[in-house]
C-alpha cells in the first residue's frame, strides 16, 4: 500500500513538473451544487491526489480499528506459541540431561500449553517417563502413539526399546515386525529383524529380508550387497560340513556368489577357493584369490593361495607368491609377501632388501617377527634377538590373528558370523571374533635358535646393582625374566 502511494505521488509530480516546464499549465473547471471553480490542470491534479490520499488514510484507519480484536488474538496466540516452544525445549533438554523429574514437570506443562503440536507433547511425555524410570507411564505414552498414523513408527520403536530393556525379546521383535510392515518404515526395524534372524542362524531368511529392504529402498545398494555377501558366506560355512553332497555343492555356489559380490570380503573368497580346490579346480581358485588380492589383500588370502599346491619346490612356491604380490605390488600385504618370497628360497640379501620397505610401518608383533626372520637368515643373530624382544611387547595385528592355529581361516561360530554380517554390511569392516576372545591363534613371533652369541651384548653392557635377596619388590612381582637373565 505504502509503495503504491509513493509510486503514485512520484508519477503525479512528474506530470505536474512536465506541465510546468512546458509552459502550458492547462485549465480545469469544476461545477458542483451551483458552485464553480476554475483552476490550472496542475492544481486540479494536486487537489485530486490530496483528496484521494486523505480518503485512503481514513479508510485504513477504520480498518485498523475494526481489526484490533483480531490483532490482539494473534498476539496472544503468538505468545502462547512461544511459551509452548520454550516449555518443549526445556522438557527435551531435561530428557537429554537425564533429569526425569524436571522432564515430567515440563511435559505436564506442555500438555496444557502446546495443544497445537500434540505429536511433540506425546513424544516428550514418553521420553520424560523413561528418564524418570516410570516404565508403565512410558509404555502408555508410546502405546497412545500407535493410534496416530504419523506417530506409529516412533511408538513401535519406543515400545521395542522398552521391551529390550526388560528382556522381552519376543515382544521387541513383534514391534519391529509391525514397524517394518508399515508403508513407510525405518532402517532400525529392518536391522532389529535381521539381528533376530542372524541370532537364529536363519541365513536364508536374512537374504530375503535384505532383498526386501533393497526393493523398498530402506538400505542403499552397497549395504545390501555387503550384507548378501556376508550372509552367503555364513550359509556356505554352515553347509560346508553337511554330510549331503548337495549341501556341499550349495555351499560352493554360495561362496562363489559371495566372492563375486564382494571380492574384498576375505572369508567368502577363502571359502570359495578352498571348495574349488577340493574339486581340483585350481585355476579358478587361484583366479578368485588374485581378484580378491587386487581389491583388498588379506593375510588369509595368501595362505590359501600358498596351500593350493603342496607338490611344488620352494622356488616354484616362491614364484607363485611373487605372482600374487605383483597383482597389488604397492599394498602393505604385498610388501610382506616379497619378504616371504625371498625367505622361501633362502635369499637372505633379497629378504633384507624387501624388509626395508616395512621400516616406516608401526612395529607390530607380525612386523617384528618378519624382521627377526630376515635378520636371522642374513646371519645377524643379535639383531634378530632385538626384533624378537620388541615383538614381545608390540601389539598384534587383528588381520592376522583371525587365522586358526592349524591353518584354517575364519573358523567362526554361528554367533561370530551373525556379528560379522551386521558389522560388514553397515561399515565394510571385517571383525575378528577369535582375536576379540583372545583365543589361541597363529604365532606371529618365530621360534628361532638365537641363543646369545659371542659377538657382543644386545644393546649395551648391563649395569649391576646390589639387591637384597630378602626384598620382594612389588613392582616386579609376577614379571618374567628376560631371555638369558
Amino acid at each position: 500500500m505504502i509503495r503504491a502511494a509513493v509510486v503514485l505521488i512520484l508519477l503525479v509530480a512528474a506530470v505536474v513538473g512536465g506541465l510546468t516546464l512546458a509552459g502550458e499549465p492547462g485549465e480545469a473547471s469544476v461545477t458542483w451544487l451551483g458552485w464553480r471553480a476554475d483552476m490550472t490542470a496542475a492544481a486540479a491534479i494536486l487537489i485530486a491526489l490530496t483528496f484521494g490520499l486523505f480518503v485512503a488514510m481514513v479508510w485504513r484507519t477504520i480498518l485498523w480499528i475494526l481489526e484490533a480484536p483480531h490483532r490482539a488474538e494473534r498476539a496472544r496466540a503468538d505468545a502462547r506459541r512461544r511459551q509452548a516452544n520454550d516449555i518443549l525445549a526445556r522438557g527435551f533438554l531435561a530428557v537429554a540431561a537425564g533429569d526425569g523429574s524436571e522432564a515430567l514437570r515440563q511435559s505436564k506443562k506442555a500438555g496444557e500449553t502446546a495443544s497445537e503440536v500434540p505429536a511433540l507433547v506425546r513424544v516428550l511425555a514418553a521420553q520424560a517417563a523413561e528418564a524418570a524410570g516410570d516404565v508403565a507411564q512410558a509404555r502408555a505414552a508410546y502405546t497412545a502413539m500407535l493410534g496416530f498414523p504419523e506417530m506409529r513408527l516412533a511408538g513401535h520403536k519406543g515400545l521395542m526399546q522398552l521391551a529390550i530393556s526388560q528382556g522381552a525379546r519376543e515382544t521387541a521383535l513383534r514391534h519391529a515386525q509391525e514397524a517394518y510392515g508399515e508403508k513407510r518404515t525405518a532402517r532400525w526395524a529392518w536391522r532389529a529383524i535381521l539381528e533376530s534372524k542372524l541370532e537364529a542362524g536363519d541365513w536364508d531368511g536374512g537374504l530375503e529380508l535384505v532383498k526386501s529392504a533393497l526393493d523398498r529402498k530402506i538400505v542403499p545398494p552397497v549395504v545390501a550387497e555387503r550384507a548378501r555377501a556376508a550372509l552367503l558366506a555364513a550359509s556356505a560355512a554352515q553347509l560346508e560340513h553337511a554330510p549331503e553332497p548337495r549341501a556341499r555343492n550349495l555351499a560352493k555356489d554360495h561362496a562363489l556368489e559371495a566372492a563375486k559380490l564382494q571380492p574384498g570380503f576375505a572369508p567368502g573368497v577363502v571359502m570359495a577357493a578352498r571348495l574349488l580346490a577340493q574339486d581340483n579346480k585350481m585355476g579358478r581358485a587361484a583366479a578368485a584369490i588374485e581378484s580378491a588380492w587386487r581389491v583388498g589383500p588379506h593375510p588369509a588370502l595368501w595362505l590359501a593361495y600358498r596351500d593350493l599346491r603342496t607338490d611344488e619346490t620352494p622356488r616354484e612356491r616362491a614364484n607363485r607368491v611373487g605372482l600374487l604380490a605383483a597383482v597389488n605390488p604397492a599394498h602393505r600385504e604385498s610388501l610382506f609377501l616379497y619378504v616371504e618370497q625371498a625367505l622361501i628360497i633362502g635369499d637372505a640379501t633379497a629378504a633384507r632388501a624387501a624388509a626395508r620397505a616395512l621400516e616406516g610401518e608401526p612395529v607390530t608383533a607380525r612386523i617384528a617377527g618378519l624382521m627377526a626372520r630376515a635378520a636371522y637368515a642374513a646371519g645377524a643373530v643379535d639383531e634378530a634377538r632385538v626384533w624378537l624382544a620388541r615383538g614381545m611387547s608390540a601389539p598384534p595385528e587383528p588381520d592376522w590373528s583371525d587365522l586358526d592355529p592349524e591353518g584354517r581361516a575364519f573358523a567362526y561360530h554361528a554367533s561370530d558370523w551373525a556379528r560379522l554380517v551386521i558389522t560388514f554390511a553397515e561399515s565394510g569392516e571385517l571383525i575378528h571374533p577369535r582375536h576379540e576372545r583372545r583365543e589361541r591363534t597363529l604365532r606371529e613371533l618365530p621360534d628361532l635358535p638365537i641363543a646369545y652369541a659371542g659377538s657382543g651384548p644386545i644393546l649395551s653392557e648391563p649395569v649391576l646393582y646390589p639387591v637384597d635377596e630378602d626384598y620382594d619388590d612389588p613392582g616386579t612381582a609376577g614379571r618374567g625374566r628376560a631371555p638369558g637373565g
